[in-house]
């Protein structure tokens, strides 16, 4: 099933059609209405699309499927109707709405796989994740009872759900497991507002929770003024922590493209970078629509003792 919303990236939609066609592949799409824009903050890059709230039509038909394409805008990753869409049996392959271009440097191949496989592993064994930089980061994460996720761009077993442009791997810790500082420094990314960071920008973490934000210029007050605007302690906490093992991702693409052209996954994937993000744990059982996808550049990240990215570089 090809399951879309009014606001779907239509070229995507189109191709993905022909591509089954060509295929042989059999079929059916649903589209449903596109939802409504609840006033407050505006909300992107949540990874939770609300395409399917009140479909309860839609939602029994997909749970009939073997495999599902979803072309919804924020996709289905952390949509409330998604576990029972995988405890069905079905599939699910987010295709970002990404340009066609960047999807097609950034297809999966055979060898994405293991590498990403490993990763999980090392972090499903680890007791603890320390990030530092030169720019003055150190993060140290509680990885006891954490659950890690992998993502190669495809999946191939049933009740799984992988996203495409893939390769990055992510932990979602239990609670009270995130504490120390974060610096971002320029030249790294957040993907909410789809923009190089100019300015540094310093997070305090505590149990979880960025307790102060500290930095000069736009960047700073952008951040602090979007995590105010929810009035709620949510926003501010932990959603994930991992990083990016994707070789074809580019750095610089978030130039390339104007802002309702991208969702910015190939910046998530980007080999090498540590990606920290805010917001919803439903692993932590915390829920809230804020969302910051924020990858950082030049960090070393380690389980227990071995290091797995060096300066940015992710370690053989």
């Amino acid at each position: 099933m090809v399951l879309s919303e009014a606001c779907s990236r239509q070229d995507n939609i189109l191709i993905t059609q022909l591509a089954l066609k060509q295929l042989g592949i059999s079929f059916t799409e649903i589209k449903v209405p596109a939802s409504r824009i609840a006033a407050g903050p505006v909300i992107r890059s949540t990874g939770a699309s609300t395409a399917l709230n009140g479909q309860t039509e839609a939602i029994n038909t997909l749970c009939t499927a073997d495999f599902i394409i979803d072309m919804t805008v924020e996709g289905l990753m952390h949509a409330p109707q998604t576990p029972k869409i995988l405890q069905s049996g079905a599939r699910i392959l987010n295709i970002s709405a990404e340009p066609p271009e960047a999807l097609v440097r950034l297809a999966p191949t055979a060898q994405d796989k293991q590498p990403v496989r490993d990763a999980v592993a090392l972090c499903r064994k680890a007791s603890t994740m320390t990030v530092t930089s030169s720019a003055g980061t150190n993060l140290h994460v509680n990885m006891e009872k954490a659950a890690t996720v992998g993502i190669w761009g495809w999946t191939d077993r049933p009740g799984t759900l992988a996203h495409w442009p893939g390769g990055l791997v992510v932990s979602f810790p239990a609670a009270n497991s995130v504490n120390g500082t974060i610096v971002m420094a320029p030249g790294d990314m957040n993907l909410t507002f789809k923009r190089y960071i100019e300015s540094p920008i310093e997070l305090t973490l505590k149990d979880d929770y960025i307790t102060d934000i500290k930095g000069q210029g736009v960047d700073t007050a952008l951040m602090r003024n979007y995590l105010q605007s929810f009035n709620e302690k949510e926003a501010y906490a932990t959603s994930h922590v991992g990083w990016g093992m994707n070789p074809a991702a580019r750095y610089e693409a978030l130039a390339m493209y104007d802002k309702n052209e991208i969702n910015g996954t190939e910046l998530r994937a980007l080999a090498g970078n540590f990606l920290y993000s805010t917001g919803a744990n439903e692993f932590a059982n915390r829920f809230t629509r804020g969302h910051f996808d924020l990858p950082i550049l030049n960090c070393t990240i380690k389980l227990d003792d071995t290091i797995v990215v060096d300066n940015g570089m992710i370690s053989a």
